[in-house]
């Protein structure tokens, strides 16, 4: 593998600056980020991310469903860019590094090459694509899945929030409904830098996830409906309790996972309607989440948890509505770009390990349709979707290191 002729060498605390200094579009009194998709916060850390970008002598581009891609000139035209990127919406209760260090990190990285004068062979972009999160329209990894085809444009613009708003009309709103269609704008490769979302290179002193691939991964829609009444007036015995369904469902739920490991199930969305204290719940509407490495097992995972719903609904009498919204599935990243982040720790002097995400990320759907891989740092306990996510400067100056270490490999094999 060619090896790129300048040590370049990132600005960690300027890199921490700005993590902090865009954390304040959203911020919570908790210390974390509310910074939902198309919201007024994302447009504004969006117009500032452009700003920035164009700052470095960048190209600002948007596509239909709203990603965003800086591009800066390689030395050489015929050259498709090296992308880096992730995403800067966030949880309802996010925190400041999830995603948003794959958007700023390589922001620093383009920092540092441009301070140094240093030309790439190829042009260099950053991505930040639209709606990864899922948490105010579902599916996850929406617009990036757009991109690569998974998708359509329309598919997208229809998803609607739990108020009844469209993605579509929301993009119009805050004007990032760009002009170029979903997939036009091409680079050649992908990487993207993440915190790990897990304990795991925490608790073996391994500062570098080299990331393999991603999990599989099932998204579901569960509606329970029974009868309301009268908690005082009405019988035990005699109730149509939904809620009561739904409870034994979400712990058949938990088998499920329980019995697949290393798969998990989960159940992080719940709707108790009409949710009154003297008012047996006539209506509950959840959500289900399985994912597995193996595809095999999840298809077993799937079948054992759409045989346990019925069987509950019919011994409590319930009516139930089931159906799978998103798939999900597993990924094997591209082994030349491995390679590089692999290569780029090394130069770097940091520890590192092998290991497949249990997380869904934007590079999921990207390895559909460009070479693709992922580099991950710790987080404090693993914590993440969650104000109290942590994260170092040296951990964070760590990850954009390697980043642009294995992003200068790639582009030396242009030399």
């Amino acid at each position: 593998m060619a090896t790129p002729k300048t040590n370049l060498t990132i600005n960690p605390q300027r890199l921490w600056d700005t993590l902090m200094e865009t954390a304040q579009f959203g911020g919570t009194p908790k210390g974390g980020i509310k910074r939902l998709t198309v919201s007024d916060e994302d447009k504004k850390v969006r117009d500032w991310f452009k700003a920035q970008c164009e700052a470095l002598g960048c190209t600002v581009e948007v596509d239909e469903v709203g990603n965003m891609f800086a591009t800066r000139p390689g030395k050489r035209k015929d050259l498709a860019p090296i992308a880096m990127g992730s995403h800067l919406d966030t949880q309802p209760t996010g925190g400041k590094f999830d995603g948003v260090l794959g958007v700023l990190g390589p922001l620093e990285a383009l920092r540092t090459m441009v301070d140094m004068g240093y030309e790439s062979n190829a042009p260099i972009m950053i991505v930040n694509w639209t709606n990864e999160e899922g948490s105010r329209f579902a599916p996850a990894m929406l617009c990036s899945g757009v991109y690569a085809g998974v998708f359509t444009p329309e598919f997208a613009y229809s998803r609607e929030d739990r108020q009844g708003i469209k993605l579509g009309d929301e993009l119009a709103r805050i004007g990032y409904k760009g002009r170029h269609k979903a997939g036009a704008i091409k680079f050649g490769a992908m990487f993207e830098l993440h915190i790990e979302q897990g304990p795991i290179l925490e608790a073996e002193d391994k500062m570098i996830g080299v990331v393999t691939g991603v999990q599989g991964m099932r998204w579901y829609e569960v509606t329970v409906r029974g009868q309301e009444s009268h908690t005082g007036a009405t019988p035990m015995g005699l109730r149509k309790n939904a809620l009561l369904g739904a409870s034994r469902m979400i712990e058949a739920i938990h088998q499920v996972g329980m019995g697949h490991l290393p798969g998990v199930a989960s159940v992080g969305l719940i709707e108790n309607r009409p949710n009154s204290r003297n008012v047996v719940p006539g209506e509950v509407f959840f959500t289900v989440d399985l994912r597995h490495p193996d595809e095999t097992v999840l298809d077993r995972m799937e079948a054992q948890y759409q045989a346990a719903l019925p069987k509950i609904a019919a011994e409590l009498h319930l009516e139930l509505e089931e159906k799978r919204i998103w798939k999900s599935p597993a990924v094997k990243f591209a082994p030349e770009l491995i390679k590089c982040v692999q290569q780029g720790a090394d130069q770097a002097g940091f520890k590192s390990r092998e290991m497949a995400s249990g997380a869904g990320h934007d590079a999921a759907y990207i390895a559909r349709v460009a070479p693709t891989t992922m580099i991950f740092v710790p987080c404090l306990g693993g914590i993440s979707h969650n104000e109290a996510e942590s994260t170092t400067l040296e951990e964070c100056g760590a990850g954009a290191q390697v980043l642009l270490n294995a992003v200068l490999a790639h582009d030396a094999t242009y030399a």
